[in-house]
């Protein structure tokens, strides 16, 4: 039997970017495996080579388990990397390539966890639905919401999910922290639009909507929005102040996030909403005031924060700008505290006795807004115990993407304690 080490290097070299030719090559791959453990995968595409594989592994329970990951991978330019991002090289102990962590190498975990427990004739103490997705790095229309709509009943008798982002370790001031993900923030990404009077640039301006456009971006990036502590956010900081034994003082939660360090980036982005400019279009002649401009805005929301955060929005923006929704996901949340979460933190401990799991709430979102569609409550848990050194939220979407044998060995370890 492959080592996970060998699966995450064969699903990296796998050229999956999003987008580009589709998902199916790695997919195609992932179904040899688990057919070859004797599982009967469904394999299905949403359209030509956007692939997606579901399997389910029978247990001594029907209350099922979601155990997910993505196939496809952003975009690497060979020449800004060490090595080429679709090597699979295995160099000082760490698998290179894009996806390493984002995430080939929780695909391989959760493959290599499962063809051990078959080969050992082990029997989970759930049914598992196993589901390697397509297009998560776009808005997950040919991966996710195909597979909740089209394939509902892959998913039937499943309670709980796990995978990214979180279970991995942190570790500062010579305390190792696992965030376990609770939650994540709802996605709003939006195109802005402003129109006015078209013109000569030589002539006083009637109505410019590049300038309208730029100053209700102005006012947006001005923008200090402020702080919502919700309960999990609360109840993490809680936690690093006990772990630490230094007091988080709540009213200063910026320059705290910084005084922690790798701690404080656990709540960083999570304390607030937010609302990043990232796309520009106007005009097409230097001489010509256009009719028109536009723009794209990356909105994040926390949970229960949808309504707060939109009506802000339109204020900054002004009645001049239109908007409409590129993509609009709710902010979904598992229970915590919860009996299933203090399932996921014992199975760190057993592995790691330093370990101290705390909840978090994911800045970005993942495919468990799909499932959480279907009431299915997802938490983030894709274990990794990692060498401090190794900026872990550096390496999502970054070069030299790349992740520990030893981790993946680790979270293999963890994974099989989980689900026996």
């Amino acid at each position: 039997m492959k080592s996970v080490a060998e699966i995450c290097s064969d699903l990296i070299r796998f050229d999956t970017t999003n987008p580009g030719s589709g998902e199916r090559p790695a997919a195609e791959y992932v179904a040899t495996l688990l057919a070859d453990a004797g599982l009967e995968p469904e394999v299905f595409e949403s359209a030509p080579r956007r692939t997606t594989v579901v399997a389910r592994m029978a247990g001594e329970s029907s209350d099922a388990l979601l155990i997910h990951g993505h196939l496809d991978v952003v975009p690497a330019d060979p020449a800004e990397w060490r090595m080429h991002p679709f090597s699979g090289e295995i160099v000082d102990g760490c698998v290179y390539g894009r996806g390493a962590v984002d995430m080939k190498g929780s695909c391989a975990m959760t493959l290599s966890t499962v063809l051990g427990m078959r080969a050992r004739g082990q029997r989970p103490k759930r049914d598992l639905v196993l589901a390697f997705l397509a297009d998560e790095e776009a808005t997950g229309d040919y991966g996710s919401r195909h597979a909740v709509t089209e394939h509902r009943e892959l998913f039937d008798g499943v309670t709980e999910a796990i995978s990214e982002s979180g279970g991995f370790s942190v570790t500062s001031g010579g305390h190792r922290v696992y965030p376990v993900a609770v939650g994540e923030r709802g996605t709003a990404w939006m195109k802005l639009t402003a129109h006015g009077v078209a013109g000569h640039g030589s002539k006083p301006p009637v109505d410019n909507p590049v300038a309208t456009l730029a100053h209700a971006l102005s006012r947006l990036a001005a923008h200090q929005w402020p702080v919502r502590l919700t309960p999990p956010v609360a109840a993490l900081i809680r936690e690093l102040s006990a772990i630490t034994g230094q007091p988080v003082d709540l009213d200063r939660l910026d320059a705290e996030a910084a005084r922690l360090g790798p701690l404080g980036e656990l709540f960083k982005a999570q304390i607030r909403n937010s609302a990043n400019p990232t796309m520009l279009a106007a005009g097409y002649k230097v001489n010509v005031v256009p009719s028109s401009a536009e723009a794209h805005v990356d909105g994040r929301y926390l949970p229960g924060l949808r309504e707060e955060f939109l009506e802000t929005l339109d204020e900054l923006l002004g009645p001049k700008i239109t908007r409409e929704f590129v993509n609009l996901e709710d902010a979904p949340a598992a229970p915590y505290p919860s009996s299933f979460f203090d399932e996921l933190a014992g199975s760190l401990v057993a592995e790691d006795p330093l370990a101290r799991p705390v909840p978090y709430v994911m800045s970005g979102g993942t495919d468990a807004k799909s499932f959480a569609g279907l009431g299915i409550q997802g938490y983030g848990f894709a274990p990794l115990m990692l060498r401090p050194d190794l900026d872990y939220f550096g390496m999502f979407h970054g070069k030299d993407e790349r992740v520990p044998v030893a981790g993946l060995e680790f979270g293999t370890r963890v994974l099989a304690r989980l689900l026996t």
